[in-house]
């Protein structure tokens, strides 16, 4: 979801180095180093490149592909790394239950071994300006401090007059991840980087807060946090689905207008998902024309498979990662036909207002449909 700070508009690209082509880039990275975060999180650190650097934002993410059980498995892990801070690039992955390619990883990849990655991407990003003073509260569960992480050595580093507020959810002490880092930033920049613990399980000794985050725990967080006004403070969370659902209607409780908050989704959203709207047209099997890195394809999709799915299985190399309708990997541009999107949650009012849409949860809704990727 883009937070351009902070605008939930136009899709962002990074900085890249190697434009030859319209479409996305790949590399095969060598692991520098794997840091045990804690006992079901790894930090694979990834060595930049011969010749130039791959250039990034804070808040995207790398697509990491691999052969899992005969399969070539895509994942997307945020970037933790700050391209401010770090020389070489990092993603945090963390186990899942049954979870393909992050069991994967953590069972099988070693130091020196060569992983394929396809170029950064997102648009939970912001631009940064040594004149700007602001307030960023951050609302973060688990995993979801990865992109936070790498926006907050950013923000501290570029932004001397900014300051950053972090309330970070975990289920006990022993999973916090990036606990000593934070810590160490914390120092670095005291008064500027405000971190605040809060614990499913807490220990006995425990000072902090610790249950699930309500009503009457976020007045108290608040009263911690600086107060800076609404005009110069910005709320993002990242998290599991649950959490930061509650974390906005909180928010919205306190009059936090909706166009201060910005999230980033690693899951497909099931809460509260509004009605589907009634389709113009009917899905069926129709004929797709697909125009990618200088090609014009035609790709039969079937009602049970999506545009892309359709395309893979017909051989055509399309850009993808999530499949979920959330990295927006997948993107391009309807210029003519209708087109359903099972999830929307990637793509803002404005992108799909201009034709945009997602390849990997989009079906045919009429025979006209011609795609631009890239």
């Amino acid at each position: 979801m883009a937070f351009s700070f902070f605008k939930k508009s136009s899709k962002q690209e990074p900085k890249k180095e190697e434009t030859t082509h319209s479409g996305p880039h790949y590399y095969d990275l060598k692991v520098k180093t794997i840091i045990n975060e804690t006992k079901d999180t790894i930090t694979i650190v990834f060595e930049q490149p011969s010749g130039k650097n791959i250039g990034y934002k804070s808040g995207q993410f790398l697509t990491l592909i691999a052969n899992v059980q005969g399969k070539e498995v895509r994942r997307s892990y945020s970037l933790c790394s700050s391209p401010f801070v770090d020389t070489d690039l990092a993603v945090t992955v963390k186990r899942v239950e049954q979870g393909l390619m992050s069991n994967w990883l953590a069972d099988n990849l070693k130091e020196g071994q060569t992983v394929k990655v396809m170029e950064p991407m997102g648009q939970f990003t912001t631009e940064y300006d040594v004149k700007r003073k602001r307030h960023i509260v951050m609302f973060s569960g688990g995993s979801g401090i990865t992109p936070m992480i790498s926006i907050i050595k950013s923000i501290l580093s570029q932004e001397p007059d900014s300051i950053v507020s972090l309330i970070y959810c975990n289920r006990d002490i022993d999973s916090i991840i990036f606990r000593d880092e934070l810590d160490k930033w914390q120092t670095k920049y005291e008064g500027r980087l405000h971190v605040i613990h809060v614990l499913d399980n807490a220990p006995m000794n425990w000072q902090g807060y610790s249950g699930l985050l309500n009503h009457e725990m976020l007045a108290k967080l608040f009263e911690r946090v600086p107060n800076w006004g609404i005009d110069h403070t910005t709320y993002l969370m990242c998290g599991p689905e649950g959490m930061m659902k509650n974390v906005e209607t909180l928010l919205e409780a306190h009059k936090i207008p909706k166009e201060k908050i910005f999230k980033e989704s690693f899951v497909q959203g099931i809460l509260d998902k509004k009605e589907e709207k009634p389709a113009t047209g009917e899905i069926k099997s129709r004929e797709v024309t697909i125009r990618y890195d200088g090609q014009e394809f035609k790709v039969q999709v079937e009602p049970s498979n999506t545009i892309l799915q359709s395309a893979l299985d017909q051989g055509i190399d399309l850009p993808y990662s999530c499949q979920s309708g959330l990295c927006t990997a997948c993107r391009g541009k309807a210029l003519s036909g209708q087109v359903k999107l099972d999830e929307e949650e990637g793509l803002s009012q404005s992108e799909r207002a201009e034709g945009y849409v997602l390849t990997c949860v989009g079906h045919p809704l009429s025979d006209d449909v011609v795609i631009e990727i890239g």
